[in-house]
């Protein structure tokens, strides 16, 4: 079993710049897919971006694509998601999660979920 934790989130200005952590614990990311995901208030949660577990395949929502970056650094169990630019429309709470899958972008692929940072952007 492994056990998920987000940390870095917190209350910015737009325009600025956050970065997530996603450490796991209890087993590694190895073979997994890891991926960053958000529920704004009131809506559905969705995908914002995932790494293979070799790194090689990301994906990036449309809404966050040349604004945000997904890393992982498999030596230290730890998946980034480093935010520029923040909007207001990025606030919501983002939980990071690891696949059964080695590459998913589909949530319902997705087995081990953090408990979510929040993000809150002010204009």
């Amino acid at each position: 079993q492994v056990q998920l934790v987000e940390s870095g989130g917190g209350l910015v200005q737009a325009g600025a710049s956050l970065r997530l952590s996603c450490a796991a614990s209890g087993r590694t990311f190895t073979g997994s897919a890891v991926g960053w995901f958000r529920r704004a208030p009131g809506k559905e949660r969705d995908i914002v971006a995932a790494v293979g577990w070799r790194g090689v395949n990301i994906y990036y929502a449309d809404s966050v694509k040349g604004r945000f970056t997904i890393s992982r650094d498999n030596a230290k169990n730890t998946v980034y998601l480093q935010m520029n630019s923040l909007k207001p429309e990025d606030t919501a709470v983002y939980y990071c999660a690891a696949s059964r899958y080695g590459w998913s972008v589909r949530s319902d692929n997705y087995d081990h979920w953090g408990q979510g940072t929040q993000v809150t952007v002010s204009s």
